[in-house]
């Protein structure tokens, strides 16, 4: 039995069409990647606070912030969170933060 050809529709593309547009951009896995580090970072200042035996109230008064600020940090949101509430979060822990700015392969340390 012979096949007949069907005609191909105006929309169709070809599988190599479609897994070319569908590839991520490297932008947005950059971004992605940014992310699972902040939330990584995030989880590991929520374990010190345990350790502490603190709540996320308790450590809230302790920064004079609220409890929703304490938690969007341990959430991963780091840029939102800024470097003063980052600051005062590790330092009512009993922490110091160090600042290091990065020129290539030159460090400097900040604070």
């Amino acid at each position: 039995m012979k096949q007949e050809k069907r005609p191909v529709p105006a929309q169709a593309r070809r599988w190599s069409e479609v897994r070319d547009s569908s590839r991520p951009r490297e932008e947005s896995i950059a971004a992605y990647r940014e992310q699972l580090l902040d939330e990584v970072r995030a989880y590991s200042l929520r374990e010190v606070r345990e350790e502490a035996g603190l709540t996320q109230i308790q450590l809230a008064e302790r920064m004079n912030v609220t409890q929703p600020s304490v938690s969007a940090l341990e959430r991963g949101e780091m840029d939102k969170a800024g470097l003063v509430t980052i600051k005062a979060y590790v330092e009512a822990l009993g922490g110091t933060v160090q600042i290091v700015a990065r020129f290539g392969d030159r460090h400097v340390v900040i604070g």
